[in-house]
């Protein structure tokens, strides 16, 4: 306790703040990157004028207010009143469109990744770049205004992300970390800068316009992991303590994205490392050896914080109908009078689909409690259906809603590995799926044919990730990668449980794939007559 405390005093910690879509978190870590203390600020979007946002207000507040109970727990636990750190990032859900006039005046409300206003933007991007432009990317935003038309797009100055317009006020510096960057407009990862091909063909696009900006001036400078970013100001201070204990001149490390500080949470920024987070909605990332032979609707390509190409896959649907099954069950129990904890309800059907076929008996389930982009769905209807012959127990049953649940992502993934033949060494798994012990694991692991580890740091989040890119910027030795930085000073001695895949479940997945993709035309007529 008095080694944090003196810790604290000196400013040997590092502070990392992330804004995710429903709770902002700040986490102080050590000089060992151990959490030592956090603070938490609920908000919710909001829907307005056909668009997603969170006001300005919503931000300073939040942020200040998520800073303020952080430092309250350092005040409560070590009796010591927060003045100083060694260093700050800040983080955010992926890109979205913040864009500002000369006098740094917002010209419209924030857009979040959640909108999905941008389609017809996005498929002239990919079309022109010959490159996968999402919807949600900073770049289809900037192009769809265009495309609409809209007064604002002429008086643009800068265009910035969450994490950059934050980070931008509390310093003065326009720039962003290059795994963030990947998502406002593609870079060139042997520059490590925005892709000049493609800043071309955008400046071919809007050729006819009669804007007095070019793109390569209003976006942000990139920055990678290791570099200083700027220091506070005294503005800034006051700006993100208003308390008015917090001194000026820390210094800053690049804002990241909430992508990069997931693959920093689970040590996977190394080449061919993968991590898989399954919750609500399900994604997996790859870190490239080179880039892929061709464009993939399915697969997003970003950047590890130190600058290596990652392949995305992103589902919208996860455990969300699983999580429904289980509460039917839980009914059930209710309804005979048993008091059954939800925890031991969740572990003993999620083991009991281990006694199942490895293809499920030949059931079927789709999990789409939304659209999923991935195997082309607008819409959703979460579906269960078998043949009168399959083998309807309640091992095979549970067994389906846990791979249907990981349906679209191999789907996705199988892209990766068969079409493009993409190697993986190592995937870290984290998120609801992997609570309960070995199972998600095993059939993760079925899924990819690769072995599959959680740890447990895995659940500390993105605000710990970017605490943890902080403590880089000021803790690295002389010329040290940020892999060989994680391995050291993080995850030295944490090897967590590692599951290999079984070949009985890799075939039994395999299987189960055919019938879930020959199966879609179920689902397609669910969406279309189930109303």
């Amino acid at each position: 306790m008095e080694n944090i405390r003196q810790m604290i005093q000196d400013g040997r910690t590092a502070l990392g703040i992330e804004f995710g879509s429903t709770r902002i978190k700040a986490v102080l870590v050590g000089e060992d990157n151990k959490p030592i203390a956090a603070g938490n600020h609920e908000w919710e979007n909001r829907f307005e004028n056909g668009i997603w946002t969170y006001s300005q207000e919503d931000i300073w507040t939040g942020l200040q207010d998520s800073y303020g109970e952080m430092a309250k727990d350092v005040q409560e636990k070590y009796g010591v009143t927060l003045t100083t750190v060694g260093a700050i990032g800040f983080s955010a859900m992926m890109h979205g469109y913040l864009p500002f006039d000369g006098a740094g005046e917002l010209l419209v409300p924030f857009r979040t990744w959640r909108n999905t206003i941008t389609e017809e933007a996005a498929a002239k991007l990919t079309e022109a770049f010959g490159f996968n432009i999402p919807q949600r990317w900073s770049i289809a935003h900037l192009y769809q205004a265009i495309l609409n038309r809209e007064e604002h797009v002429k008086r643009i100055a800068f265009l910035t992300t969450l994490e950059g317009y934050v980070h931008w006020k509390l310093t003065g510096r326009k720039v962003i970390g290059i795994g963030e960057a990947a998502g406002m407009m593609p870079i060139d990862p042997g520059t490590r800068h925005y892709s000049r091909h493609m800043i071309e063909a955008f400046e071919e696009l809007t050729a006819g316009e009669d804007f007095s900006w070019k793109l390569i001036d209003i976006l942000p400078e990139i920055l990678v992991a290791g570099e200083e970013a700027g220091r506070l100001t005294q503005e800034g201070a006051k700006l993100l303590d208003v308390s008015g204990n917090l001194q000026a001149g820390i210094p800053l490390c690049p804002p990241e994205g909430d992508a990069g500080t997931g693959m920093v949470a689970t040590n996977s920024v190394e080449v061919r490392t993968s991590n898989v987070s399954a919750g609500t909605s399900v994604f997996a990332q790859v870190v490239l050896e080179g880039g892929l032979k061709k464009v993939h609707p399915e697969i997003d390509i970003v950047s590890t914080p130190d600058g290596n190409p990652v392949a995305m896959v992103h589902c919208n649907n996860c455990t969300s109908d699983l999580n429904a099954w289980i509460n039917l069950f839980e009914e059930f129990t209710q309804a005979f009078g048993m008091k059954v904890d939800k925890n031991d309800l969740y572990g003993t059907l999620y083991r009991k689909a281990l006694e199942g076929d490895p293809d499920c008996g030949g059931l079927l389930a789709y999990n789409y409690f939304s659209g999923e982009h991935i195997t082309g769905f607008e819409e959703g209807r979460p579906l269960f259906v078998r043949n009168p012959e399959n083998r309807f127990n309640l091992a095979n049953f549970m067994r389906v809603h846990l791979l249907t649940s990981l349906g679209a992502l191999k789907t996705g993934l199988d892209i990766l590995l068969k079409e493009e033949g993409i190697r993986i060494d190592r995937m870290i798994g984290h998120g609801g799926l992997f609570k309960t012990k070995e199972v998600g694991q095993k059939l993760m692991a079925a899924a990819v044919n690769t072995p599959v580890t959680v740890m447990e740091t895995a659940g500390e989040g993105g605000a710990w990730g970017i605490a943890v890119l902080a403590s880089y910027m000021i803790r690295r030795q002389e010329n040290e990668s940020l892999s060989s930085f994680l391995n050291r000073a993080v995850f030295a001695g944490q090897e967590g449980v590692e599951v290999a895949p079984q070949e009985r479940d890799v075939e039994g997945f395999n299987t189960f794939v055919k019938r879930y993709t020959a199966g879609l035309a179920i689902e397609r007529a669910a969406v279309e007559n189930l109303i």
